[in-house]
């Protein structure tokens, strides 16, 4: 496995495992509108290194594990730090851009980051496929597509502390990151570029419609 793959999955775990025993130290680094706005920006990165729980980091980090693999491939290990972080601003970005008002409003983990890199992957390679419970084949674009369109059901929702918003914005980071870095996709993966913007389509025209 790469060392900086290593590295960043390390680091999810700790600050993960330290909030859970901690709930200061995850207050004090979660994602939370009003102290975002009152300055404290730190929270835009460090709230993508906190979960809500075991089964949040295990989903996020396994999802990493087979995804960052294939951006390290084909774009470098440079390329995927920087789509990795870039994802998980944007993340943050557009939290803020929905959520600018509700200062009550939390949320952690690594989803942006992670569906950044998962779109960026998708673009790579569009005709990977994924084992769905480690059983049932998926290609990997319909998992990324499911996986947005669940996110727009958990911002519905608003029942758990889990980043849904991120999700989108990672998304659009990863996506827009990848193609400035190989424009060449445009041509060579021109179907799966527009598949790919479907869900990120429905979750503006919801939020046009005020539906979210």
């Amino acid at each position: 496995m790469n060392t900086i793959l290593i590295i960043i999955i390390a680091a999810n775990a700790l600050m993960s495992f330290k909030g859970f025993n901690d709930i200061s130290f995850f207050r004090k680094y979660e994602f939370h509108m009003g102290s975002v706005r009152a300055g404290e920006q730190i929270r835009l990165f460090s709230s993508g290194f906190l979960h809500a729980d075991i089964g949040h980091l295990a989903f996020n980090m396994l999802t990493l594990y087979f995804f960052a693999p294939v951006v390290i491939a084909y774009l470098g290990s440079t390329s995927f730090i920087i789509i990795y972080f870039a994802s998980l601003l944007f993340g943050s970005l557009l939290t803020i851009l929905f959520h600018k008002n509700d200062y009550n409003y939390r949320a952690v983990g690594a989803s942006g980051a992670v569906t950044g890199v998962l779109y960026s992957a998708i673009l790579l390679r569009p005709d990977m496929m994924l084992g769905l419970f480690f059983i049932v084949p998926i290609p990997a674009y319909l998992f990324g597509i499911l996986y947005l369109l669940y996110s727009i059901y958990g911002m519905r929702a608003k029942n758990d502390n889990i980043g849904h918003t991120a999700h989108f914005g990672g998304a659009i980071g990863g996506y827009l990151v990848t193609l400035a870095t190989r424009p060449s996709l445009i041509v060579e993966h021109t179907f799966m570029v527009v598949l790919l913007t479907i869900p990120i389509v429905i979750l503006f025209v919801m939020a046009r419609m005020g539906k979210l």
